[in-house]
């Protein structure tokens, strides 16, 4: 039986524990002076701090023998292909698909259906921030492919989201740049970032430090655009409904 995968586990398994030991000391804490929760929801609570120290050390573990790897050689094949641009649609795709597994966004996208009732629904929300995170990967390629210096997309790019933030509604805006954060997470970090590295090695002239690095800064910055932009267009039809029901 191969046990190569496992290699390192121990380490990894002391590092989330240390992770997650003081969350569980902040929780005692409340939970004596504070919470003072039946011992039911407590069992519970406890439960679920060893589900996700496993979790995450599983996680973590698959990560470092699986995502990286594979991340990383399918780059050095998509930029050893014969026609490079197509990585720009298939980086698309892949930051398109990958937002869909990422816990964070899940979790962000049902508190914001759930909070407005329904009127930013979830299905809604996961489309605009995946199509967001599609574009930063697509615009990822481009830099790689013509080795246009990172900032050419980041100083515009958030001069347009302070711009957009006058005209937003207040909700939306809070949302906006909560769906940068909840977007650069273990998907995106672990196999897009892995797979720019894989691009930027194997195309000629760049270094995959210079140029590899610096996706997830994008990945950070167009949903926050993305969810403001919806949010203009939740405006403008608001305001057109109103408009009608006046007449």
């Amino acid at each position: 039986m191969n046990l190569h995968v496992f290699d390192g586990f121990l380490d990894i398994l002391t590092e989330v524990g240390m992770a997650l030991v003081p969350l569980f000391i902040f929780f005692a804490l409340f939970q004596v002076f504070m919470l003072k929760l039946p011992r039911q929801r407590v069992f519970q609570i406890l439960l679920g701090f060893i589900l996700t120290f496993f979790g995450l050390s599983f996680f973590l573990q698959g990560v470092h023998v699986g995502f990286f790897p594979i991340g990383q050689m399918m780059g050095e094949s998509l930029g050893e292909m014969p026609y490079p641009w197509i990585i720009i649609p298939i980086g698309f795709v892949l930051g398109f698909v990958a937002t869909f597994a990422e816990p964070a966004v899940s979790i962000m996208i049902d508190e914001v259906d759930r909070v407005t009732g329904g009127y930013i629904s979830a299905k809604l929300m996961l489309y605009t921030v995946s199509t967001g995170v599609g574009i930063s990967v697509a615009l990822s390629m481009v830099r790689i492919l013509f080795g246009i210096p990172l900032w050419y997309f980041i100083i515009p790019g958030y001069l347009l989201a302070f711009i957009l933030v006058f005209f937003s509604q207040p909700i939306f805006t809070a949302i906006a740049f909560d769906s940068g954060g909840v977007s650069t997470g273990p998907m995106t970090v672990t196999f897009i970032s892995a797979m720019a590295v894989g691009v930027a090695s194997v195309t000629e002239g760049r270094d995959p430090l210079v140029d590899g690095f610096g996706l997830i800064a994008l990945v950070a910055l167009t949903p926050i655009l993305a969810v403001l932009i919806l949010g203009l267009i939740f405006t403008r039809k608001g305001g057109a409904e109103n408009d009608e029901s006046e007449s």
